[in-house]
């Protein structure tokens, strides 16, 4: 049996953890996409997880991806707790419940269906768009600090390490980026560069301009393929949520006009 003082610290892991899980293609948090639906630890340390995804149909082996993200963040937990994660509401639930608990690999679970399904190129398409996504973020926001686009493209991994935050946003964000920048090009020197292309190559100042047209575009198409996810996983469900009293993805979804919403309306069957 263990302590409650225990019982929280191990849920506050616990979920510190599950936040480090993303959406692979989406680059955020499955906790913020609302894909955990119960965390929950018992009284001997077994650790339960309940994993919702937006439709019946969402693509297996994004669920597969996430699902065994999952499991290496609860293998990852200090306390070392046997585990039960299991997938609802999806076409083939029962499949992926089964080959995760196992450990199994998707071709396992999925035999002749899975044979032109490469996951590690599939995982590197995902990097390349968070990579992008991530430096925008950090390039826009050296922008607003007032640096030139030379001043940019010249920064170095130790100028952009002594940077000072405003907030923890801004923060959070640069650490994000350096993690995606760690993964991508391993034994980073203070000395190289901060603002590369995803292939290492260095930015001309003259070109910045360009390339964050680039990223954008990633950007955009990211941040609408998540609020798709969110607003049909919203409806799927019956849960509708208002934002500042605007119409949200979920309002375009359903055909509805602001003049038929009604705030604070949050039901589900």
């Amino acid at each position: 049996m263990i302590l409650l003082d225990q019982l929280e610290s191990r849920q506050r892991e616990l979920w510190r953890r599950l936040e480090g899980v993303n959406d692979p293609e989406l680059d955020e948090p499955v906790t913020e996409m609302g894909f955990v639906e119960k965390a929950q630890i018992a009284a001997d340390g077994h650790v339960d997880i309940d994993f919702r995804l937006p439709t019946y149909w969402c693509s297996p082996n994004f669920a597969f991806l996430m699902l065994e993200d999952v499991r290496t963040a609860l293998e990852s937990l200090s306390w070392s707790p046997s585990h039960r994660i299991t997938l609802h509401d999806h076409m083939f639930a029962e499949e992926v419940n089964q080959g995760v608990s196992e450990g199994k690999t998707f071709a396992e679970i999925f035999g002749s269906l899975a044979e032109d399904t490469d996951l590690e190129a599939l995982r590197g398409t995902f990097r390349q768009k968070a990579f992008k996504r991530r430096q925008e973020s950090v390039i826009l926001e050296l922008r607003r600090m007032g640096l030139s686009d030379s001043e940019i493209v010249a920064m170095t991994m130790d100028g952009f390490d002594s940077l000072a935050a405003n907030s923890d946003e801004p923060a959070k964000g640069r650490a994000r980026y350096r993690e995606a920048l760690q993964e991508r090009r391993q034994g980073l020197q203070p000395q190289d560069a901060a603002i590369v292309r995803w292939d290492g190559k260095r930015i001309e100042a003259e070109a910045l301009a360009l390339y964050l047209a680039e990223l954008r575009s990633v950007r955009i198409n990211m941040e609408f393929n998540g609020a798709l996810c969110r607003g049909l996983k919203q409806t799927r469900y019956k849960e509708v949520e208002m934002i500042d009293g605007e119409p949200t993805l979920v309002d375009f979804i359903l055909d509805r006009v602001p003049a038929r919403q009604t705030a604070g309306c949050s039901t589900r069957s």
